[in-house]
């Protein structure tokens, strides 16, 4: 019985340094977040969860609504904390993550690990497949977040993949017995 999960990355949302968790979309994420909408408007789906963080929320609300479904949120799903309260410069932080999908024990000060994530994120992602096996899951998500859990199922999902993801992005994951069979993107 195969069981399919839409890993949905929440769209463009303003920096604001302190505020990862209440921050908004932007004009352009809520535009994006209507056709991420339309692009999902044709699947079934039985459940929707989410981050808690309010980004990921508003990218899938307008699923929720369309298809009368409540979202589940699951602190577990939050994005990854990559360093504790202080600004590094972009450069860093991208290496910062590079260093971590080749080392998933690296950390920066205060951050978490990609086995620190995994650790509280894939049980959350077995429950799914396991208490929707045959069903269709919509998770309302972030990139490392994502990128960490697809790369639990196969390794090629790592910083390269990362880098390459957008705001928003959609991605069809097949799952049989519990193992992917195959990964779709399904935004353009």
């Amino acid at each position: 019985m195969n069981t399919t999960v839409y890993m949905i990355r929440h769209a463009k949302s303003p920096f604001v340094f302190g505020q990862e968790r209440t921050r908004k979309l932007s004009f352009q994420g809520e535009t994006d977040s209507k056709n991420v909408t339309n692009v999902m408007n044709n699947k079934e789906i039985d459940v929707i969860v989410s981050s808690p963080f309010t980004r990921a929320i508003q990218t899938i609300e307008g699923i929720a609504n369309a298809k009368n479904i409540e979202i589940k949120v699951f602190e577990e799903l939050k994005e990854r904390q990559l360093k504790g309260s202080y600004k590094l410069p972009e450069e860093e932080i991208q290496q910062a993550i590079k260093k971590s999908f080749e080392d998933f024990d690296f950390y920066l000060s205060g951050g978490e690990s990609v086995r620190d994530v995994q650790n509280r994120a894939l049980p959350i992602f077995k429950d799914l497949l396991h208490n929707y096996e045959g069903k269709t899951v919509v998770i309302g998500t972030h990139g490392n977040v994502m990128t960490i859990i697809m790369n639990y199922f196969n390794a090629g999902y790592g910083y390269d993949f990362w880098k390459r993801t957008s705001k928003p992005d959609i991605y069809e994951l097949n799952f049989s017995g519990g193992k992917l069979q195959f990964v779709k993107r399904l935004w353009n």
